[in-house]
């Protein structure tokens, strides 16, 4: 199997959090193969959100910290409709992690193939403590009764990294990358776009500035929200300073998280599509994307 083409998407945009004046994105990767159909890397909201938001996410999450905008047109399936696929070519999803805000639109895939690591997927079922009963909504995981694979790391890795390879159906273009501490099978996945790798980074940082530069910097907000909803905080550490490694190693890999709207927006400028659900706000500076840009290596190469 090999990758034809990757398109960004954006399926939300958060309200609550900003960063550096900008509302959040959900960062969801769509991949064209050759002999595979449609892969996707995480699903962000989904139609089902749209339609009731509070009773799907919560009210904390839906009128509280993330306040997402209402737009039923940014759901990964309306995109994918709007491309012109039909989502039925959906055959494989690869879940970073399975909190609220990335897994909406499994429901609207339910013939796919979810690809999780089996450490996340049990952490998802087991729902121990308050932080977890929050984050992994079960009407959103498990009603629709999905086509789970998971896996467990070990063997040959990858740039240094633990690896999961060989993915049910999807041969070896595209891996699974442990990146433990947000959650606790959190994982990166990598892909072999034409011999350059991108790596989609899930929730293992917020902030560019986190990877992308040699010192961390973080916005106050993004900080703010790591630090309460991180639940192996030595391991989110540890795996910062190893993509700041990586980032500074291999500037040729693209690599890029969940929410930050900066990568997002370069990664759509390269591409040459047009950005979904980034609208300004009264705190948006110019300088704030040339940050993204120039400081932390991320834009055009």
């Amino acid at each position: 199997m090999a990758v034809i083409r990757v398109h960004h998407l954006n399926t939300a945009s958060i309200q609550g959090i900003s960063l550096l004046g900008q509302h959040l994105v959900c960062h969801v990767v769509l991949l064209e193969t050759s002999d595979n159909g449609l892969v996707l890397v995480d699903t962000g909201l989904g139609a089902k959100d749209y339609l009731n938001m509070c009773a799907r996410l919560g009210l904390e999450f839906a009128k509280g910290y993330a306040r997402p905008l209402i737009d039923p047109s940014l759901a990964a399936i309306e995109q994918i409709k709007a491309m012109g696929f039909d989502p039925r070519d959906v055959r494989h999803i690869l879940q970073t992690h399975l909190d609220l805000d990335h897994v909406g639109g499994l429901a609207d895939f339910p013939d796919a193939l979810v690809h999780v690591h089996a450490v996340e997927l049990d952490a998802a079922r087991r729902r121990d403590g308050f932080r977890a009963k929050r984050r992994y909504r079960p009407n959103m995981l498990f009603d629709h009764n999905p086509k789970w694979r998971t896996y467990t790391h070990g063997g040959e890795g990858w740039m240094g990294f633990e690896a999961v390879r060989g993915l049910d159906g999807l041969g070896d273009d595209i891996l699974i990358v442990p990146l433990f501490g947000h959650t606790h099978g959190h994982c990166g996945i990598a892909v072999n776009d034409g011999g350059r790798w991108l790596l989609a980074a899930g929730d293992a940082y917020f902030d560019a500035r986190e990877i992308k530069l040699p010192e961390r910097k973080c916005g106050p907000g993004p900080a703010f929200f790591q630090l309460i909803v991180t639940t192996e905080r030595d391991n989110r550490r540890a795996n910062q300073d190893r993509l700041r490694a990586l980032h500074a190693e291999r500037p040729d890999i693209d690599i890029f998280c969940g929410h930050n709207p900066f990568e997002y927006l370069d990664l759509i400028d390269r591409a040459g599509d047009t950005p979904r659900g980034i609208s300004l706000t009264r705190r948006w500076k110019s300088d704030n994307r040339a940050l993204g840009r120039g400081s932390t290596h991320v834009g055009r190469r």
